[in-house]
């Protein structure tokens, strides 16, 4: 029914705000240079350049290669799910409900299970830094400290990294530094920066090491892994990542042309992954609890 195709396209905008609302990785996105090359594949351009050498009065300059090339990545999570709402006479209210469904499918499960699917990639990725240990407030700023240190001497570039830091630590971080106080009718003792980099705070149930990502039989959504561990903080250069994610347009049958039940029928299907490139490791660190 044309009336089914109106209401899908209608929602897949919704959708899709309500990801770049929600997800507190969603910044990342923009820093990948990546085309969709099929349903579940994307080419990532890669660039690789060779240094310098000594130029010769006589033969000139040294040969050197660049290489660009396209890789093909494939997409390895492929997530959906199929939500009934009874049949309803009013068309207007049916698209009111339906909206609130999807905000609240979005907000609540799939938001979520992309951040955490995406902080456990990153963390579990090889030749990343990482360091386990407890933090309080009195060491949490050398921690930090000491990761963007360890940041600095593999020459990763300061201007965009970001902080991510467990939601958990928010008032140990706050009450690490000293502050001097105006005479501001409001207080505000959140930290939204720290040296240049931009903080943003990860639900403590989205900021694991590593997930197990349910069936949709027994359990749905995610959960943290038995051998997985909590995130205390994670720094990420933005250039070192590559996420993406596709929100196939969903599917709508009215209940004439639902044959399992008299109700809408919402389908709802997506496609992500995400990937560290192995020449840009260093340009994650990790610190996960003890």
């Amino acid at each position: 029914m044309a009336n089914s195709i109106d209401y899908a396209s209608r929602f897949l905008p919704v959708i899709d705000d309500i990801y770049k609302e929600q997800s507190v990785t969603e910044g990342l996105d923009t820093n990948t240079m990546a085309d969709f090359s099929g349903a579940n594949e994307i080419k990532v351009l890669k660039v690789e350049t060779t240094g310098l050498g000594d130029y010769s009065r006589i033969g000139g300059y040294p040969t050197g290669d660049i290489i660009a090339s396209w890789e093909t990545m494939k997409l390895t999570q492929e997530r959906g799910k199929e939500i009934s709402i009874d049949r309803m006479d009013d068309e207007e209210t049916l698209g009111v409900v339906f909206g609130t469904v999807t905000g609240n499918f979005m907000r609540e499960w799939v938001i979520p299970e992309i951040d955490a699917y995406r902080f456990a990639k990153y963390a579990s990725s090889e030749h990343i830094m990482k360091k386990t240990e407890t933090l309080t407030k009195e060491n949490v700023m050398e921690a930090i400290d000491n990761a963007v240190m360890a940041m600095d001497e593999n020459e990763v570039p300061q201007e965009g990294r970001v902080l991510f830091v467990n939601s958990d630590l928010k008032p140990v971080l706050n009450g690490a530094l000293e502050r001097q106080w105006g005479n501001e009718d409001v207080a505000n003792t959140v930290i939204n920066g720290y040296n240049n980099m931009k903080v943003v705070y990860v639900p403590k149930n989205r900021f694991y090491t590593k997930i197990t990502m349910n069936d949709g039989a027994a359990s749905c959504g995610y959960a943290k892994a038995e051998d997985g561990k909590d995130i205390n903080f994670m720094i990420v250069y933005p250039q070192a990542l590559v996420q993406a994610k596709k929100f196939v347009m969903p599917k709508i049958f009215s209940p004439d042309e639902n044959q399992k039940m008299d109700a809408w029928l919402f389908q709802f299907r997506l496609y992500h992954d995400a990937f560290v490139y192995e020449n840009k490791a260093k340009g994650v660190y990790l610190s996960e609890r003890a």
